[in-house]
């Protein structure tokens, strides 16, 4: 490391004049300097303006400090990429356990997506309150008429939730990312099962033929919002529809009011009731949504299912981040520090 006074001569020679009379420093060796007219800046001849002299000063030192900070943001930058790998693996453990939990009960999947759908869907834009806080699991809300159908959900999460909580090394997960990434593995179950359907009911085929042509690279954005802290009371009532009574334009006007459209309701459909049939049957007799239900449906019957698939994954990333502050240090924890005195040699 340089020392700062050692920078001094460098720098001096790039110490600003003044537009007037000035005294000049050649940096060549015995050069003789020229002797100008000495104005009021300065103390005495020969000499350089004090207000000058403070400026090069005050910044070779802010570079010296500049230089010796670099080790705090090597440090910090370790720091942080600990930190990513933590929650990451802490995830990939999350997904694990959702699969088993969901493949060991599969009928619950239709209520885990409307379970995540109904807690994002407390969402007020006017308020910035509500949304994906996991605020449903508080019993009154969870027994409200919107939710009466769900609490085999709430109940399955519960169970879920205590086996992640036993190996989370960060601290118990909330029920706010729990519910989300929960409604994610149900997803990610559905079209694993479609696969394996087109593969004649051989499940590894199925899987091969997920991992060729399903669309896992898109939920890089929906991974990344992990951290979310829950709700300390219930959401205000009356914000989220009755699904299974709710009118086509009902339920256009609820999703617009949290920013969605036609397009993310009509892919959507599946989180809306147990029969998907029937819910695209009554969206498509609107003829805003029923080019959409048209179109996903065509998607589902081809091997890959891009665009259903795509569009899924890019409405419930946005569903699931209404209004949520998300804490990327949540679930890390400080590494254990090797005692480098007890190491043999």
């Amino acid at each position: 490391m340089v020392s700062f006074i050692s920078t001094v001569p460098s720098f001096v020679s790039l110490i600003p004049l003044p537009s007037g009379s000035f005294q000049t420093y050649s940096t060549t060796p015995h050069s003789s300097p020229i002797n100008c007219k000495i104005g009021a800046d300065f103390d005495g001849d020969d000499r350089f303006p004090r207000r000058r002299l403070l400026h090069c000063l005050g910044a070779t030192i802010g570079m010296d400090f500049i230089a010796r900070s670099s080790s705090f943001v090597e440090v910090a930058n370790a720091a942080d990429l600990i930190q990513r790998r933590q929650r990451s693996e802490f995830q990939d453990k999350i997904k694990g356990t959702l699969f088993d939990a969901l493949k060991g009960n599969p009928d619950i999947v239709p209520s885990v997506l409307t379970f995540a759908l109904n807690d994002a869907m407390t969402y007020d834009k006017a308020t910035k309150s509500g949304g994906p806080n996991g605020s449903i699991r508080f019993s009154s809300e969870i027994s409200r008429p919107e939710n009466k159908e769900l609490s085999p959900a709430l109940t399955f999460l519960e169970e879920v939730k205590k086996e992640i909580d036993s190996y989370s090394k960060g601290g118990p997960i909330s029920y706010a990312d729990l519910i989300q990434c929960a409604a994610q593995s149900a997803v990610k179950s559905t079209f694993l099962a479609s696969a394996i359907r087109k593969c004649g009911g051989n499940e590894e085929k199925g899987a091969l033929l997920y991992r060729a042509y399903g669309s896992s690279g898109q939920w890089g954005l929906f991974d990344r919002q992990f951290g979310r802290s829950d709700a300390e009371q219930p959401d205000p009532e009356g914000r989220v529809p009755l699904w299974a009574t709710s009118s086509v334009q009902a339920m256009k006007d609820k999703f617009s009011a949290v920013g969605l459209g036609p397009r993310q309701l009509a892919v959507m459909s599946a989180f809306l009731g147990p029969d998907q049939s029937a819910t695209e049957a009554l969206l498509a007799s609107d003829p805003e949504v029923s080019p959409w239900v048209q179109k996903y449906q065509r998607s589902r019957e081809t091997v890959s299912q891009t665009d259903y698939e795509v569009d899924l994954i890019t409405a419930l990333t946005k569903l699931c981040s209404l209004g949520q502050q998300i804490n990327y240090e949540a679930y890390s924890y400080p590494v254990q520090k090797v005692d480098l005195s007890k190491l043999k040699l």
